[in-house]
């Protein structure tokens, strides 16, 4: 039988700041589902993950930011870390390399902290989302319906709140980007 995603191949956008966890486990399964994964950071070399406020592993990085586009991947996956979507909220580069995914109307993954920059790139605006619960009065203000559950699905869209959501996030990941691309 055929991996699911076979011949896809899906982006993971993090700097130095993501929770290791919500990188580690969503690139596991996307490999098991027969995905090839690109990490995409900012520049080039490793980025740092953390455990909650202790440091973590150290990922290499697959891809420059400035060297891809949203073009060249089947699907994008969001792991959260409080410093990760922050600072990738400042970066220009990052946010439209997310606005290029939901303009093709591409599956997106984001889980925890993850959504922020989501926000930014103009994709939450009448979606159904969930996060890190802090992050809710900013998805609200950005137009987003805000609700407390462990995975949700918008049309492409997949959020997850924390670490313990792992398990439904990674299967409802791996179901979007197994559809693939999302029209209305």
């Amino acid at each position: 039988m055929t991996a699911p995603l076979s011949g896809k191949t899906i982006a993971v956008l993090a700097t130095d700041g993501f929770e290791q966890v919500e990188l580690d486990k969503p690139v596991a399964a996307l490999k098991t589902a027969g995905a090839e994964v690109h990490i995409v950071a900012p520049e080039a070399g490793e980025i740092q993950g953390f455990n909650h406020h202790d440091k973590g592993d150290r990922v290499a990085v697959d891809r420059v930011l400035a060297d891809v586009s949203a073009s060249d991947y089947d699907g994008l996956v969001l792991p959260g870390g409080v410093i990760n979507p922050d600072t990738l909220r400042l970066e220009e580069a990052a946010i439209g390399f997310i606005r290029g995914f939901t303009e093709a109307s591409k599956p997106v993954a984001a889980i925890c902290h993850g959504p922020w920059p989501l926000i930014d790139a103009g994709a939450v605006k009448g979606r159904k989302v969930t996060s890190w619960p802090s992050l809710k009065a900013d998805l609200t203000n950005a137009g987003a319906r805000w609700v407390d559950e462990e995975v949700v699905v918008d049309n492409g869209l997949v959020t997850s709140r924390n670490p313990d959501d792992l398990p439904a996030f990674c299967k409802k990941m791996i179901e979007e980007f197994t559809e693939g691309r999302h029209v209305e």
